[in-house]
């Protein structure tokens, strides 16, 4: 991993006092949906930014939410973390997606799509394991933000953006300008926030999931297939969709769960 890239997370701020109360109340097995609703309410975009989800065709709720209490009550403890870290974390990394073809309302989209898939999918194999992945999804892109930062500052942005366009494998280009992956990035910037090890260590390895630790190795061939179906650079293609199918039913999955909840999404993407 290049240097610059180290230390641009060693001195990354502490998350603010919201996510640090909002991962207090998720911790708290007595704390309930008025607890969490309590800790995010102090926070105008955190709020503004789960009301704005709640309110997508991804999640079809029938009707307009309108308060953090109402989408608390609707996301559940979990996904509710999962939205406002991923919100607090990009407002905190001030994200500039610009050398991956794509705005940073665009990333947010794609990183809600990979979360959204993945509880899809996951909640009718194991909704525990669903529970665990669901972050994971959410958040797995992070290290992409402070690889394109990288990439910026070195005024690589031009050629890199290039070969991300038509690049199948892009964790290969980030590899040849960082020496890093963006889930070994992201890994690393949630370690230094003091995440668990779990989380972090099933993120590290999405992107090669057969070095992963055998406990761990289930988890990371998830992340891997969902990033393969939603690449920040064609997500949904059709192409995309049948590597991601493959890789499923090499890992032994019954591929055809995965492409039930593909093809959900896709209806509610296309109806909308």
């Amino acid at each position: 991993m290049k240097n610059s890239i180290a230390e641009s997370i060693k001195s990354l701020p502490p998350l603010s006092k919201t996510i640090v109360d909002i991962n207090r109340v998720y911790a708290d097995e007595e704390a309930g949906i008025s607890d969490m609703a309590k800790a995010i309410e102090p926070d105008p975009m955190i709020v503004a930014n789960l009301l704005k989800v709640a309110n997508s065709p991804l999640y079809g709720f029938g009707k307009e939410i309108t308060n953090a209490a109402q989408a608390v009550s609707l996301f559940g403890m979990n996904m509710t973390r999962s939205i406002a870290l991923g919100n607090a974390v990009r407002k905190l990394l001030n994200v500039d997606m610009q050398p991956y073809g794509i705005t940073s309302e665009k990333f947010a989209e794609i990183s809600a799509m990979q979360a959204t898939l993945m509880n899809k999918w996951y909640k009718q194999i194991d909704k525990i394991k669903a529970e665990h992945l669901y972050l994971a999804a959410f958040l797995q892109e992070t290290g992409k933000i402070l690889i394109a930062s990288d990439v910026i500052k070195d005024n690589e942005d031009i050629s890199f953006k290039s070969e991300i366009e038509m690049s199948n494998n892009i964790a290969a280009v980030e590899k040849s300008y960082v020496n890093a992956t963006s889930s070994e990035v992201t890994a690393l910037i949630f370690a230094h926030w003091g995440f668990d090890k779990e989380f972090v260590e099933m993120i590290r390895y999405a992107d090669n999931p057969a070095a992963a630790p055998e406990k761990l190795m289930e988890y990371s061939m998830a992340l891997h297939i969902v990033k393969t179906i939603l690449p920040v650079n064609r997500p949904f293609a059709e192409q995309a969709i049948n590597f991601g199918l493959r890789k499923a039913r090499d890992a032994g999955y019954n591929h055809e769960l995965l492409e039930d909840a593909i093809d959900d999404m896709l209806d509610i993407i296309e109806a909308s």
